[in-house]
């Protein structure tokens, strides 16, 4: 019975793991799907406008940037993924262990500066930021560039698609600011349980929705990793008002995503290898905490 029990918590505990990652893409895709349906169908409003404004290459256009932008997020979250962030198979041993160096008890090993335990992934993580939820994974030394990517392209996503839902917006308030109008943004699965709306219009109701709700959420999330890698900081290190390891916004940038950190965001098949190895880091200010 124990075991039978602890195989079911074990399976039930992967299937937990791993919905975070298929909620994401279950919503990419369909945010992905209504914006073309837009584009294709719906946009613009007026029919006499059809045939003018909204021109053939005027949505050809539109779709190759929406897909540039899919195939970017796929792509990075799928590197961000398989890309392992931790100290196996990596070497530590080398010219000796010197300030910032600490022993792990978990995984029985000293680890370099900037790396710690991840008790979601059980292992060390070299210079660990945070463990991204989302993914199921640490963001780390070897995927910070899939992960910052990732984050910018779901942004400009999420930013095109809130502008694309705003004739959503206008065809919801056309009548006014009634109290059904109000409500089908508010709270779209209620309407549609006591059948005051049509599937079709709870659907684009919901992703609506979903696009400003993810884009305030994302920016929060992009910006403030914009401004940690402007500082040379990671997650962790945010918390102290120390920044030993800051070269200057270019340098920060060069060590965090690597040498051709200027052309690695427009796609992530560019090579651009970091001149660092996660384990030795260029120190600029002192590792003592203030006092």
């Amino acid at each position: 019975m124990t075991s039978f029990a602890s195989k079911v918590f074990c399976r039930v505990e992967r299937i937990c793991h791993h919905l975070p990652v298929l909620l994401n893409t279950f919503l990419v895709f369909s945010i992905t799907g209504e914006v073309s349906y837009l584009v294709l169908v719906e946009a613009p409003l007026e029919a006499e406008q059809k045939k003018t404004v909204w021109s053939s290459r005027w949505k050809a256009l539109h779709l190759l940037v929406q897909y540039f932008m899919l195939g970017n997020i796929c792509w990075n979250a799928l590197l961000f993924v398989r890309t392992s962030p931790s100290i196996k198979g990596v070497f530590l041993g080398g010219e000796g262990m010197g300030q910032g160096w600490r022993y792990c008890y978990t995984c029985e090993t000293h680890t370099p500066p900037r790396c710690s335990h991840c008790y979601d992934c059980k292992v060390c993580v070299l210079r660990r930021d945070h463990h991204c939820v989302f993914f199921g994974q640490c963001v780390g030394f070897r995927n910070y560039r899939y992960f910052i990517s990732c984050l910018l392209f779901m942004w400009s996503g999420l930013l095109y698609a809130t502008l694309m839902n705003a004739e959503v917006f206008i065809v919801i308030l056309k009548e006014g600011v009634t109290v059904h109008s109000v409500l089908l943004l508010l709270i779209p699965w209620i309407m549609l349980i006591s059948g005051q709306v049509s599937a079709r219009a709870f659907a684009f109701a919901f992703i609506a929705d979903t696009c400003v709700v993810g884009f305030l959420l994302v920016s929060a999330f992009f910006f403030f990793h914009l401004f940690l890698m402007f500082r040379g900081q990671t997650t962790r290190e945010w918390y102290s008002s120390r920044r030993p390891y800051n070269l200057g916004i270019f340098g920060n940038l060069r060590h965090t995503l690597g040498i051709h950190w200027y052309l690695c965001w427009l796609c992530p098949l560019i090579p651009s290898p970091s001149p660092g190895d996660g384990i030795n880091f260029q120190v600029t200010g002192s590792l003592e905490p203030t006092r």
